[in-house]
């Protein structure tokens, strides 16, 4: 099934899920990256991994009403579809799903997943429905594209820790892959949200990155002390006018529970407002490993 021929844009699930049983039928394997378009290059480097692990690549792009709050952007939410469409075909991308609400979430629908535990800290804690509702179609999409694999970005970690423990849990037949997260050469995580940012917001965001750097230094040079850490991360920024901290934390990579004392492989998460833009970062910190760091060089 070659890309340049056979480039589908599919917006009916009775129509997605006959085409993918024709592929199954010719012994393709199925790959899927979920979105919510306005694709970036982190997307794309999805995309290129998913090719490595499967013959047929399927994005979906689907803005989720179910995971955006009442008082959040889901109204204003970038959706250039053309744009999306071009980069989906030149990335080599097969099959884009295209559905409408309507037709994933249809009258009288009443039945959502929720991941416990997971759902409840960090992101869970500041958007309480948040993690339902991202829960909730990624396993609807599951059930439509029925992939054999599955790639995300690390740069939601918590969504993709999540997502792998409501796959175990429910015995979903699909491999989770969780790909790097793909950087501005100043260390800024690319983001659909960063589009928000204006000039003076988008050079203050640069902290975000240094903090985990920060992070990163004071963690694998061996201070004992985590709490501090955290504040110190804090503290950096906070120095930024335009930028407001919501958490830091330090966690086990795998349970997200907080760590109180360093262990051999960490994740420290952070979010901030930078202006009235919400952004997320992370990094994973492995003690005994040699490998350079992918953030840029701290303060």
């Amino acid at each position: 099934m070659s890309a340049a021929e056979h480039f589908l844009v599919i917006t009916q699930i009775a129509e997605l899920r006959r085409v993918i049983a024709a592929a199954r039928k010719d012994g393709h394997r199925i790959g899927c990256v979920p979105t919510m378009g306005a694709l970036h290059a982190g997307h794309i480097s999805l995309f290129a991994r998913t090719r490595q692990l499967a013959d047929v690549v399927v994005a979906t792009i689907f803005v989720n009403p179910s995971q955006f709050a009442a008082n959040e952007d889901l109204s204003r939410y970038p959706r250039p579809l053309e744009a999306d469409l071009n980069a989906c075909r030149e990335a080599g991308v097969e099959i884009v799903f295209l559905p409408s609400v309507e037709s994933l979430y249809p009258p009288a629908f009443d039945t959502w997943v929720k991941v416990e535990g997971l759902s409840a800290t960090l992101e869970g804690e500041i958007r309480p429905d948040h993690f339902r509702g991202v829960a909730t179609i990624v396993l609807k999409l599951f059930n439509i594209v029925q992939p054999d694999s599955a790639c995300f970005g690390q740069k939601d970690f918590q969504q993709q820790a999540l997502i792998r423990r409501m796959v175990r849990d429910l015995d979903v037949p699909v491999q989770i892959v969780t790909c790097p997260t793909i950087r501005e050469a100043d260390g800024l995580a690319l983001s659909s949200r960063n589009a928000y940012l204006n000039p003076a917001e988008r050079r203050a965001a640069t902290v975000l990155s240094r903090g985990l750097r920060l992070a990163e230094v004071q963690l694998r040079g061996g201070n004992p002390d985590v709490a501090a850490v955290r504040e110190n991360v804090r503290l950096l920024l906070a120095a930024e006018s335009l930028v407001h901290p919501d958490y830091v934390a330090v966690v086990d990579p795998d349970s997200l529970a907080p760590l109180e004392q360093p262990q051999s492989r960490m994740a420290v998460l952070l979010a901030a407002r930078v202006g009235s833009t919400r952004l997320i970062d992370n990094c994973l910190i492995d003690r005994h490993s040699s490998e350079p760091s992918t953030l840029v060089p701290g303060p």
